[in-house]
């Protein structure tokens, strides 16, 4: 069997696998090719690859030959013909795109989209969503302490006294716990919301303060994300978020929602009373945003304030990033690929079930077919 590792398009740093991850793939007997340059921009030369066993091809011979192809965006428009029976394997969002999940439906190719796993304990291990957004809540910390024009932590000098930073994170997620350890490591003062009490506890175990709004809906079922609040707690969600923003000079945003819009955290009143020179780092810019403002892949000033829309900080690190990624996508491959190196997939096992897109002419996922 052939597993095939494409370069990514031009935006993409990462890769899908670096080379220690695909040596420990060649050690199941499959083999496994690699498009030419596809792990450049992670710091990993085709030499690297090919003194693990893999082997250098063209995009071409990929699409051509591979059994499965891995990519972690859905392949450029212009690229080779695929061949019914692949199975393509990545994170590709299919909830937003819907239109391409029918072209491959029609084009009988069996995909699988690591954004759908459930969010079970035994998916931890194959859970892209979670080791890509560590990344991003790490990042989004840093980049903004590069930008303010202060210091994060408090100083005592004889020049005079420093205040720390006032860092207000909006969602404690994965992302919005990163961000608030490495917030806390540079020194800075953290407050934090999220619609989730349970979460209350990890958050002041950083050494946080929560922001309780009482009358959240349930999100115990959400697998991470936000849901739909009503509009009684909304209204009181908005006051909380207002008095703490109004005193913040660093706020990181986090909150989505699958297959929809990024519910609006920061409305035009509270950037209004935000400080000149404070910043937002907006991680959820590619679903719209959680400001009224938040244009995606751009930073801008509105009113003094910088507005970073970034909801792909984790390629700005992307040899870790595709570290990390890479193991998901072997952990994920190893339950279909048996100790001989042959395919083996197993419909009735919930994470291949529930991953699954595409398969036999058919959109067969449930929710991508609702969406």
């Amino acid at each position: 069997m052939i597993v095939g590792i494409l370069k990514e398009l031009s935006f993409e740093t990462r890769v899908s696998m670096l080379p220690e991850t695909v040596s420990a793939l060649i050690k199941k007997n499959v083999e496994v090719w690699v498009e030419q340059g596809a792990g450049e921009k992670a710091s990993c030369a085709d030499g690297d690859y090919v003194n693990v066993g893999a082997s250098i091809k063209s995009a071409a011979e990929i699409f051509q030959s591979a059994n499965i192809i891995l990519s972690i965006h859905p392949p450029d428009e212009a690229s080779p013909q695929t061949h019914p029976s692949q199975i393509f394997i990545g994170v590709f969002q299919p909830l937003y795109n819907g239109p391409l999940m029918q072209q491959w439906a029609k084009n009988n190719l069996t995909t699988f989209s690591l954004d759908m796993l459930p969010r079970t304990t035994r998916a931890q291990s194959m859970d892209v969503l979670s080791s890509q957004a560590n990344i991003a809540g790490y990042k989004a910390v840093l980049q903004a302490a590069n930008i303010f024009p202060k210091y994060f932590p408090m100083f005592m000098t004889a020049a005079g006294s420093i205040a720390p930073a006032k860092v207000l994170i909006l969602g404690a997620g994965v992302a919005g716990l990163q961000a608030i350890a490495t917030a806390r490591r540079l020194g800075a003062v953290v407050e934090v919301f999220d619609t989730r009490p349970a979460v209350k506890e990890e958050v002041m175990s950083l050494g946080a303060k929560f922001i309780e709004v009482d009358g959240a809906a349930d999100v115990s079922k959400a697998g991470g994300y936000a849901v739909e609040q009503t509009e009684e707690y909304k209204q009181k969600q908005q006051q909380k978020i207002a008095e703490a923003i109004a005193k913040a000079d660093i706020v990181i945003t986090t909150a989505q929602i699958p297959g929809k819009k990024a519910p609006l955290l920061i409305t035009d009143e509270m950037l209004a009373q935000m400080k000149k020179g404070s910043i937002i780092m907006d991680l959820a810019s590619a679903t719209g945003g959680n400001t009224t403002v938040t244009k995606n892949n751009e930073t801008f000033v509105h009113n003094g304030v910088t507005i970073v829309g970034n909801s792909s900080l984790q390629s700005t690190m992307p040899y870790d990033a595709s570290k990390m990624y890479g193991k998901n996508v072997l952990n994920f491959l190893q339950l279909f690929i048996d100790k001989e190196g042959k395919l083996n997939l197993n419909f009735e096992d919930d994470l291949v079930k529930g991953a699954c897109i595409t398969h036999g002419g058919e959109i067969v996922n449930a929710r991508v077919r609702e969406s």
